[in-house]
């Protein structure tokens, strides 16, 4: 567990700042997951014999790293979910794209369809995506945006700055000649607590690969 930073704690959540690579729960390549280590950390912490509960209630692609909550009971499990479904749990990037914009900020709103080789890309028949961005620093040809997301389609930041010609820099799958990590990281988290109702915020700053060439804050 040293190496997953605990963001904050109590009784009904864990907050966890996500490494990058890791998935976020098993998967087939069977590689420890986000998911097993934290429930590994509260069955050491706690001293519990059995089996832990811990709800994914919001998910980052296995490349991404970034701000998560998760569950500890399946109340909050339950009601953190419905504030994902409902818009209500606001989740910010940054990205570092390709090329420069000629609107500083701005709203996409798109169709993606999710298709059978685990791509997404944007179809007549895809479903409502909906993002904004801002600039925040152009730099050598690239661009530092802060994305505020406001639906949860697979791979949809990636796929909507690619059709609107702003690859994401290391992106793999979707901007495959660059080959190093993705520029991409969840950096900021809102929403109610489960029980108390308390707004809760939570932020985060990647220091690695092209967001170390800019100003982040």
């Amino acid at each position: 567990m040293a190496s997953i930073k605990i963001i904050y704690e109590d009784n009904h959540l864990l907050v966890v700042e996500k490494p990058i690579n890791v998935a976020v729960q098993k998967d087939s390549s069977n590689d420890l997951d986000l998911q097993t280590m934290l429930k590994d950390y509260l069955k050491e912490k706690y001293n519990k014999a059995g089996n832990v509960y811990l709800g994914i209630v919001h998910r980052l692609d296995r490349p991404v790293g970034g701000v998560m909550v998760f569950a500890k009971t399946s109340k909050a499990a339950s009601r953190l979910s419905e504030q994902v479904r409902n818009n209500q749990l606001k989740k910010e990037y940054y990205a570092v794209v390709e090329n420069k914009f000629d609107e500083k900020e701005g709203t996409y709103k798109d169709l993606i369809e999710k298709l059978d080789n685990g791509n997404s890309k944007i179809t007549p028949n895809g479903k409502e995506a909906e993002l904004d961005y801002l600039v925040v620093e152009e730099k050598d040809g690239k661009s530092l945006v802060k994305v505020n997301l406001k639906t949860g389609r697979h791979h949809q930041i990636r796929v909507q700055f690619k059709y609107h010609g702003h690859p994401l820099c290391g992106d793999q799958r979707y901007n495959k000649q660059d080959k190093t990590q993705i520029a991409l990281y969840a950096h900021s988290l809102s929403f109610n607590h489960p029980v108390t109702k308390e707004l809760m915020s939570f932020t985060s700053v990647p220091r690695y690969g092209y967001f170390k060439d800019f100003n982040i804050k």
